[in-house]
């Protein structure tokens, strides 16, 4: 397997953080809800330029790479995806204008990079240490795979996270937003506003998301540089996405099932390859299992990519029985997201 260019790897970087850069900067800038045609037109650049960046992995280091950025790019994608449907309650249950939910998404995407940043450094050192750690990933999984084929979503939103109750009861806060500042002056006194309990919140949301995308994806490559890049184009394009699909992502029902078969997937290849490569001496007396099969990387992406569509497809066609099943305040914020964009 040819090795990652050193320059290839350092222009991606200049290259990706320079577009971050600029579109945070539009952000600050110009703080708006952007109308679907702006919206899919920025969802079209990302998707295009990821694909541009995956032609570019095979073109200068070959297929096997190549492969393995794009099964990384489009699980991630698709655990951010999921992402946008706790994002969108959040928005709902604060309140939030619509017309600054751009710049709390930036903030969240920023808050997702870094955190998702720590995760590959840690996870990449482990990795190279103790081969073991394989099997602790793929049991980590496996049992958030079976963890999110359980939950229905309705309850556990519903309770206020402890941290969150407590910043409500020591810090000073008002009652309304003051456009998208932290803090605001009520009765001549400094206060925060709770903008403040949303990027908190967000927060929050990031890390148990990371906790979840950096175990799967090490499953996929163990190159920390395809990791990193395919969380970066996963989350490029997230808030613009999150006005886009608008009512359609409230028909998305059976995402939460394709992601539990994709969890599941890559929990089974990550215990595989923790026995193809086993130095435990309780199993196997140290030794390689080498009767357990190494799932290659192209038929991990056909898995990935087919479940993602057929969970699609079904949700389209019994998009009359999905309301049923949706949050309501999902519901109603999207039902808004449409009928502000019209």
């Amino acid at each position: 397997m040819p090795e990652l260019l050193l320059w290839f790897e350092i222009g991606s970087f200049v290259v990706l953080g320079t577009i971050l850069a600029v579109d945070l900067l539009l952000v600050l800038k110009r703080p708006h809800e952007p109308s679907m045609k702006e919206a899919g037109l920025w969802v079209t650049f990302y998707i295009g330029l990821a694909l541009v960046f995956a032609a570019a992995m095979f073109a200068f280091t070959g297929p096997e790479y190549g492969g393995q950025f794009i099964a990384g790019w489009v699980t991630e994608y698709s655990l951010s995806i999921d992402n946008l449907f706790v994002f969108i309650i959040i928005m709902a249950r604060f309140s939030v204008p619509r017309k600054y939910q751009q710049e709390v998404l930036m903030v969240g995407i920023i808050i997702a990079l870094v955190l998702r940043g720590i995760f590959i450094l840690l996870g990449a050192l482990v990795i190279e240490q103790f081969s073991w750690i394989f099997y602790l990933f793929g049991a980590f999984l496996l049992w958030t795979a079976w963890k999110q084929l359980q939950d229905d979503g309705g309850d556990e939103e519903d309770r206020e996270n402890p941290l969150i109750a407590r910043i409500r009861t020591v810090l000073p806060m008002s009652q309304t937003f003051d456009g998208g500042k932290l803090r605001t002056m009520v009765d001549g006194k400094r206060v925060f506003t709770p903008m403040l309990v949303v990027f908190v919140t967000i927060g929050l949301t990031d890390l148990l998301f990371a906790v979840d995308s950096i175990p799967a994806i090490f499953g996929l490559t163990q190159s920390p540089f395809i990791v990193f890049t395919a969380n970066i184009f996963a989350l490029m394009g997230l808030r613009q996405l999150y006005f886009l699909l608008g009512g359609l992502m409230t028909r998305l029902v059976y995402l939460k099932h394709a992601l539990s078969v994709i969890l599941a997937f890559i929990g089974v290849k990550l215990v595989l390859h923790a026995m193809h490569v086993n130095e435990l001496p309780f199993v196997n007396g140290g030794r390689h299992i080498e009767w357990a099969p190494e799932i290659p990387t192209f038929l991990s992406l056909a898995v990935i990519i087919g479940t993602i569509i057929v969970a699609v497809i079904a949700s389209l066609v019994s998009s009359g029985t999905t309301t049923s099943k949706v949050d309501p305040r999902l519901e109603e914020d999207s039902r808004k997201s449409l009928i502000d964009a019209e």
